[in-house]
C-alpha cells in the first residue's frame, strides 16, 4: 500500500484507543499526509498527542453539532491543501438514556440526534468532500454488525448504524462516476472511548471472543491495514460496501 502524496482528513479521534487512532497510524506509515480534527477543547489534550505522531498537517476543532464547523474543516482544507484523495468518518452518538432504553423507547429527540452525528454527518463530509476529490477518492466511514441483526445491548445504534449502512451505497452510486469510493469498515466490539457508552459492554466483549472463529477480536491495528488499503490505488474497484474486519465475528452464529 502506497499513499504518498495522498492526503486525507480523520473525523473521530478521541484517545489512542480510537479506531480512528488505528487508522492515521497505517495512513501515515503508507505515506500520506494528514489533517486531523477534535471535538472540543476538552478532548483537545487527549488527541494533539496522537496528531503530532502522525505527522499531521492541520489540526482542526469538529463538532459536528454545532453549525457551520464541519464546513469550516473543510473550508480550511480547500484554503491550505486545494484537494483532498480520502476522509475517514468515525464518529456517532447516541443520547444515553437512549442508547440504554429500548428502541421501542427511544425519544424522538434521542433518535434525531442520534441520527444526525452517527448517519446524516457522512453525508454532509461527503457533500462538502467531493469538490475537493478533484482526482477521484475514498470516502469511509464506521459501522457494526448490530446494524444487520439484533445485537444485545446495541439497541438505538443498531436502526442508525442501518441508515448508515443504506447511506454508503446510495453515495458510492451518485459518486461513482467521478471516481470517488464510498465504502464502510464494520469492526467488532472494540474497547473505545464510544463503545464503553453501551451498557453491558465488556459482556457483549466476551462473547464476541467466544463467538470468534480463533476467539480473539480485532485490533485497531487491524482496522487500520484495511482502511489505508482501502484509501489507496489498490482498492479502486471497490465501492458501495460494507467490509468486515471482526475475526469472523459476523459470520457466526
Amino acid at each position: 500500500m502506497d499513499l504518498t502524496g495522498k492526503r486525507g482528513l480523520v473525523i473521530g479521534i478521541a484517545n489512542q484507543h480510537s479506531i480512528a487512532t488505528g487508522c492515521a497510524r497505517a495512513y501515515r506509515a503508507a505515506g500520506a499526509e494528514l489533517a486531523v480534527t477534535y471535538l472540543n477543547e476538552k478532548a483537545r489534550p487527549h488527541v494533539e498527542p496522537i496528531a503530532r505522531d502522525v505527522g499531521a498537517q492541520l489540526f482542526l476543532p469538529c463538532d459536528v453539532r454545532a453549525e457551520g464547523e464541519l464546513k469550516g474543516v473543510f473550508d480550511t482544507i480547500r484554503e491550505r491543501w486545494g484537494q483532498l484523495d480520502f476522509v475517514l468518518h468515525a464518529i456517532a452518538f447516541a443520547p444515553k438514556e437512549d442508547l440504554h432504553a429500548r428502541v421501542t423507547d427511544c425519544s424522538r429527540g434521542g433518535f434525531a440526534q442520534a441520527m444526525d452525528v452517527s448517519a446524516h454527518s457522512f453525508i454532509r463530509l461527503a457533500h462538502y468532500a467531493e469538490p475537493l476529490m478533484t482526482r477521484g477518492g475514498s470516502l469511509q466511514t464506521v459501522t457494526f454488525y448490530g446494524s444487520e441483526r439484533v445485537v444485545e445491548e446495541y439497541n438505538l445504534m443498531g436502526p442508525v448504524k442501518a441508515a448508515l449502512e443504506s447511506s454508503v451505497r446510495y453515495l458510492a452510486a451518485e459518486l461513482g462516476p467521478k471516481g470517488i469510493r464510498v465504502n464502510a469498515l464494520s469492526p467488532g466490539p472494540l474497547k473505545t472511548r464510544a463503545a464503553s457508552g453501551i451498557d453491558r459492554f465488556d459482556e457483549m466483549l466476551e462473547r464476541a471472543r467466544q463467538r470468534a472463529p480463533e476467539h480473539q477480536l480485532a485490533t485497531i491495528d487491524d482496522v487500520g491495514a484495511l482502511s489505508a488499503f482501502l484509501a489507496s490505488d489498490r482498492a479502486r474497484a471497490m465501492t458501495g460496501n460494507v467490509e468486515y474486519v471482526d475475526a469472523g465475528v459476523h459470520v457466526m452464529e
